[in-house]
């Protein structure tokens, strides 16, 4: 399973197609020299997403995710091409949420299932750590 964290502000703003050159004016100059550096190592500015597998488990991969936002998609499959970021770290070019096998969120008064009928919609809680990162506005676990 792949996992991608966000927002839920973000998902009405952009819905139904995740693109960063759809967002390039908004970006901040720290977010803006990130983009180049993954441009002149990738082609593009890829859509990060973490891959579970035996040693990087489904759960850790969502754990991970809600650092990014409070909703996570998790996807069964991705259309290609693909580029391997990191160890665990998968890219797209562009990433349909429709085509999500289940979304998880801990945000109340979102309408996932409005937004996205068919797709399980599983309502959690956060663990301590990541609940302080994300309140914190980090947009990672560890400084």
């Amino acid at each position: 399973m792949f996992f991608h964290g966000i927002n839920w502000e973000y998902v009405k703003r952009e819905y139904p197609v995740l693109s960063p050159r759809r967002t390039v004016s908004k970006k901040k100059q720290e977010q803006r020299l990130d983009r180049i550096h993954l441009i002149q190592q990738f082609g593009i500015e890829p859509i990060h997403l973490l891959e579970a597998d035996d040693e990087y488990s489904s759960r850790r991969c969502l754990e991970e995710c809600y650092a990014f936002g409070d909703t996570v998609f998790a996807f069964e499959t991705l259309t290609p091409p693909m580029w391997q970021l990191s160890r665990h770290e998968i890219g797209v070019e562009v990433l349909d949420l429709r085509t999500s096998k289940c979304i998880y969120t801990f945000r109340t008064g979102s309408k996932v299932e409005e937004w996205f009928p068919g797709i399980p919609c599983i309502r959690t809680s956060v663990p301590a750590i990541f609940r302080e990162a994300i309140d914190s506005g980090k947009n990672r676990l560890y400084d």
